[in-house]
């Protein structure tokens, strides 16, 4: 799960190329470039793809323990690939660009995914995968903190998005999943959209791959300490963890984390943030199906329903900024 709001300052979540200045009265809108769709391609189809490998994850490993060796370990050789094909001198940050980049990788990667992680262990894949689909209504609540109104198309994208939200949470409502979980998905949503909208007004490293590889330590760091003070480390045996799972966190490191996760902080930097957060709504579809075909998972009718909802808002919201 690495979004501020639709069209200000630029979405620098890695990294910040212009200066920190008030937010304009009207704001200039990026292009959106072929290199952008495909970078959006990228993470719509591999981030869809990792609910299901969380899902494997969490079968035999701890939570917040797996999560936490994905990120630093992605994030480490993140580390090594900059040096090697940019030189040691990529990775100079100052205090302040750390920080920056500390604070958002905490909100992102030990808030945001920590917490669907966590609720993974008791909600099906490709639900918790739908329930993501709040993420551009936060989006359009912080951005208009900072006085910039939603366009009208945008406005109805987000209040679809969250018509098929209240449908998706009937499974929790009904008890056929532990409401703890929804409300756990929910709230990573925030963090992960509290995290995005931050980051593009933090003095954030202007390698936004520099800024993507602390990001990813930093808040893998803080999943190993949450799941150390939680206890996950208690009979935790490495034998019984299954091959599948082993197989699954590999998946994570490389597609979730250094392909896919580098991709989106890139996007934040290139793209507006509102179709940056359309991957909130095209996951799902990705999520669900996999969910189906390989874990079985039920495609009840608020599943259904609800996921062909917020699809549509998705539409709206991509339509919108492509005019823009």
């Amino acid at each position: 799960m690495t979004s501020p709001a639709v069209d200000p300052a630029p979405a620098a979540h890695q990294a910040v190329s212009t200066p920190r200045t008030a937010v304009p009265a009207a704001p200039a809108r990026r292009r959106i470039t072929g290199a952008v769709w495909a970078a959006l391609g990228i993470v719509y189809v591999v981030w869809g793809s990792t609910y299901l490998g969380i899902r494997i994850v969490v079968e035999t490993m701890p939570p917040f323990l797996s999560a936490g060796t994905r990120f630093v370990t992605a994030g480490l050789l993140l580390v090594g690939i900059i040096a090697w094909r940019q030189g040691p001198a990529a990775l100079k940050v100052t205090r302040r660009q750390l920080g920056s980049a500390v604070l958002v990788g905490l909100l992102l990667i030990l808030g945001g995914n920590g917490l669907v992680v966590l609720a993974e262990t008791s909600v099906p894949s490709g639900l918790a995968a739908l329930l993501i689909s709040v993420v551009p209504a936060w989006v359009v609540i912080l951005k208009a903190t900072t006085g910039l109104r939603p366009n009208a198309g945008g406005l109805a994208g987000v209040l679809l998005g969250l018509a098929g939200l209240a449908v998706l949470t009937l499974p929790g409502l009904s008890g056929d999943v532990k409401a703890t979980g929804v409300v756990l998905v929910v709230v990573a949503t925030f963090l992960w959209s509290l995290g995005s909208f931050s980051s593009a007004r933090l003095p954030m490293p202007a390698n936004p791959f520099t800024a993507s590889a602390y990001e990813m330590i930093a808040g893998g760091l803080g999943g190993l300490t949450v799941g150390l003070v939680r206890g996950e480390q208690h009979g935790l045996d490495l034998g019984d963890v299954s091959t599948r799972s082993w197989a699954a966190l590999a998946y994570l490191i490389v597609f979730g984390s250094l392909i896919a996760f580098t991709a989106y902080a890139w996007l934040l930097q290139a793209a507006p943030l509102s179709l940056v957060a359309t991957y909130a709504y095209v996951n799902p579809v990705v999520a669900v199906a996999l969910g189906a075909l390989v874990l079985n998972e039920a495609l009840s009718w608020p599943i259904v329903l609800g996921g062909a909802i917020v699809v549509g808002g998705v539409c709206l919201i991509v339509s919108t900024e492509r005019r823009g």
